[in-house]
């Protein structure tokens, strides 16, 4: 196989990932909207580079951290399909992180547009 065929079969994969994550997963299509209307929003005020640059790079943390998120509670699911505790355990770690980072995005998003809006 060559070197082209195996990156496009690689991309390709990446891509049914990600088409996997937003057909099953609420939160995902949520965070995507959330990330689009934030977009927008900077867009329409207008922000400097380095401040829409902050607003991606924070949103692509989030996004990330939900797709880990969503390898770690198939993982588990798989390996234990019955509830145990060090299940839950696992799968609220990995749910923290995310809740973490997107609150961490939602207040550098504020420390931005504040000043645009007031």
């Amino acid at each position: 196989m060559s070197n082209f065929k195996k990156l496009f079969r690689s991309f390709h994969c990446a891509f049914y990932g990600f088409k996997e994550v937003i057909l099953k997963e609420q939160s995902f299509r949520i965070q995507l909207a959330i990330a689009f209307l934030v977009i927008l929003f900077a867009v329409l005020l207008e922000i400097s580079v380095l401040e829409f640059v902050v607003l991606l790079v924070v949103i692509i943390i989030v996004l990330v951290l939900e797709l880990v998120n969503s390898v770690f509670e198939r993982i588990v699911d798989i390996i234990n399909p019955e509830f145990h505790p060090k299940v839950r355990a696992i799968k609220d770690i990995s749910a923290g992180a995310v809740l973490l980072a997107s609150i961490g995005a939602a207040i550098i998003g504020l420390l931005i547009f504040l000043p645009y809006i007031f």
